[in-house]
C-alpha cells in the first residue's frame, strides 16, 4: 500500500525518502534538558512541566518516546545485518560518546568546578570510582568529589541510567535474533502484549509499587512495542486519529488502573506515527547530524554547573543558556566522537549505513 493511499502502513511510509527520527529525537533530547531545568534549579522532580498533569515528567515521556524508537531501529539495524555486525555497531554506536562525555565531565569538568585541590581531586579515589561505576554499570548517583556539592543534586551525569535498560533491550534483540524468534512476528507482540498486561497487573494489584518496579516493565515494553510495530510494519496502518484516539483514551480513564497502559501504548504508537508523519516526514527533519545523545549525555551535566556557578537564578533564567550549551555539546561530540566512531563502523562491517541515521540511547 502506497504511502499516499488511505491507511498507509508503517512499512509503506519507511519506503518514503525521508523520514523524522533523527529530528524527532533532537526534540525529545532538548525536552529532557528542559524538564531537568526546573529540578536540578529545585531539587523538587513535581517542578519539572507535566509531573502534576500526567503523573510523569517531561523528561519521562521523552524517554518513553525515545525507546519506543529505539525498539523500532535496532530492531531494523539486527534484521538488516545479522549478529555480529549488530554487537559491533551497537558498541560503536554508544560506548565512544559516553566514554567522552564521562572523562570530560570528571575531569576538565570536575578539576573546574571541584572544591578540592587539583592534586587532591586527582588522587581522589571517588573520581575514579565515578568514571568506572558510570561506564560499567551506568550508575547515574555517584558523585565527584567536591563537585555540586551544595547543588540539590549531586550527581553529575544524572541521565545515564537509561542506557543501563537500553542495553539490557540490545542484549534481548540480539538473543531473540540468534535463536531465530525475529523472523516471525510473533514473539515480540506477545512480549510487549505480556509486559502490557503486567503493567496494568501491577496499577490494579499495587498501585503504589515503587517507581523502579513501575520503569523495569514501563521501558522494556516501550522498546518490545517499538520492535512489535517494526515486525508489523506491513499490516499496521499509520493514522493520527488512532494515536489521538489512544491519548484521549488514556486521558479519559486517568484515575483508574488502566491509564499507565494506556498512556504507554499511546507514546510508543505516537513516537513512530510522528517519524512519519507528513509534518516530520521531510528532508528539513531527515538530519544527517544525530545531536540527540551528546545533548542528552552533556545537558544534564552542563544544567548541575551552571546551578553551581549561579545558585540564585531561577530555572527559566538558565534555561535558555542550558539548550543553546547542550545543542553546542551535542554538535561536538557528533562531530568529534559519534561520527567518527560510525565512520570506524562503515570501515569495520566493509557496508554502507542503513538510510535512517543509527539510533544511540535515550
Amino acid at each position: 500500500m502506497g504511502w499516499r493511499g488511505a491507511g498507509p502502513t508503517i512499512g509503506a511510509a519507511l519506503d518514503a525518502p525521508a523520514n523524522g527520527f533523527s529530528g524527532l529525537r533532537l526534540g525529545l533530547a532538548l525536552a529532557v534538558v528542559v524538564s531537568h531545568g526546573f529540578s536540578v534549579v529545585s531539587g523538587r522532580i513535581e517542578d519539572e512541566p507535566l509531573t502534576r498533569l500526567t503523573g510523569f515528567t517531561l523528561g519521562e515521556h521523552a524517554v518513553n518516546g525515545f525507546f519506543a524508537i529505539s525498539g523500532f531501529l535496532v530492531t531494523m539495524s539486527f534484521c538488516g545485518r545479522g549478529w555480529r555486525d549488530y554487537v559491533i555497531a551497537r558498541a560503536l554506536r554508544i560506548a565512544p560518546g559516553l566514554i567522552a562525555a564521562t572523562l570530560i565531565v570528571s575531569l576538565p569538568l570536575g578539576a573546574a568546578l571541584t572544591r578540592l585541590d587539583l592534586g587532591e581531586y586527582l588522587a581522589s579515589s571517588g573520581l575514579w570510582r565515578f568514571v568506572t561505576g558510570t561506564l560499567t554499570t551506568f550508575k547515574s548517583n555517584a558523585a565527584l568529589p567536591g563537585v555540586f556539592a551544595e547543588n540539590p543534586f549531586r550527581m553529575p551525569m544524572g541521565t545515564v541510567w537509561t542506557l543501563k535498560y537500553e542495553v539490557i533491550c540490545y542484549v534481548g534483540v540480539l538473543a531473540a535474533g540468534v535463536v531465530g524468534l525475529l523472523r516471525s512476528r510473533w514473539p515480540a507482540a506477545l512480549l510487549a502484549g505480556g509486559l502490557l498486561l503486567a503493567i496494568l497487573m501491577l496499577d490494579w494489584v499495587s498501585p503504589d509499587a515503587s517507581k523502579g518496579v513501575q520503569t523495569a516493565l514501563r521501558l522494556p515494553f516501550l522498546f518490545a512495542a517499538g520492535a512489535a510495530l517494526f515486525l508489523w510494519r506491513h499490516r499496521i496502518p499509520l493514522s493520527g486519529k488512532g494515536a489521538l484516539a489512544l491519548v484521549l483514551l488514556a486521558a479519559v480513564l486517568s484515575s483508574t488502573p488502566a491509564y499507565h497502559a494506556l498512556l504507554f501504548l499511546a507514546e510508543a504508537y505516537g513516537a513512530i506515527y510522528l517519524a512519519f508523519s507528513p509534518v516530520l516526514a521531510r528532508p528539513a527533519f531527515d538530519l544527517r547530524e544525530d545531536l540527540s545523545y551528546g545533548v542528552y549525555l552533556y545537558g544534564w551535566p552542563i544544567q548541575q554547573a551552571f546551578r553551581q556557578l549561579w545558585p540564585e537564578a531561577g530555572a527559566w533564567t538558565l534555561l535558555g543558556p542550558s539548550l543553546g550549551l547542550a545543542l553546542l555539546a551535542g554538535w561536538a561530540s557528533w562531530r568529534l566522537v559519534e561520527a567518527p566512531a560510525l565512520a570506524l563502523k562503515a570501515r569495520t562491517l566493509g557496508r554502507r549505513t542503513l538510510k535512517t541515521i543509527e539510533p544511540a540511547a535515550p
